[in-house]
């Protein structure tokens, strides 16, 4: 990024503040783990007034709000996704414990650890995901391209659940 992503760029307009993770993009060190920690937080604080349908309508709608402020500030930045752009590690995140919970600390750090790993590493399927969408050198970028800012996050958030299913039934001996 350039010195265009500031504070005070980013409080110019609702769908930049949105993509950023209110803040958490413009963290010089790893925007994308600072989101994560932000989803997490936030779900937290959140939890105790939302059951699992008030989640579910929440997660959905911050994936539809994500695709417009995703794309909006991607195509701003003329990047297809731009590192400081962390609502998509956010909206994952949620969606990782909304499945888990009830899960404790333990739990929800190996979780995180988990998710952190299958995003920054991209193995497949994440790898696929992240590609599917990106744009190709000189296209506009639209709102698909925006979608797929999200998709390998989410790609990566059923990984993670899987890879966590999986240690259940090994751990219980099922």
């Amino acid at each position: 990024m350039s010195g265009v992503v500031t504070a005070r760029w980013m409080l110019g307009h609702p769908a930049r503040m949105v993509a950023l993770g209110f803040g958490c993009g413009l963290s010089p060190w790893a925007p994308g783990t600072v989101g994560k920690v932000w989803g997490w937080v936030s779900f937290l604080v959140l939890a105790p007034w939302l059951d699992a349908a008030g989640w579910a309508r929440v997660i959905v709608a911050a994936g539809w709000l994500g695709q417009w402020a995703c794309t909006r500030t991607a195509r701003e930045l003329g990047q297809g996704d731009p590192g400081a752009i962390v609502w998509d590690e956010v909206v994952a995140f949620w969606i990782v414990l909304w499945i888990l919970m009830p899960v404790g600390g333990w739990g929800q750090l190996a979780a995180f650890g988990l998710f952190r790993f299958f995003d920054a590493v991209k193995p497949q399927p994440v790898a696929w995901a992240d590609r599917l969408f990106k744009p190709r050198p000189g296209e506009a970028l639209s709102a698909r391209h925006g979608f797929g800012i999200l998709f390998d996050d989410l790609v990566a958030a059923f990984c993670t659940l899987l890879v966590c299913a999986l240690a259940v039934v090994i751990w219980r001996g099922v």
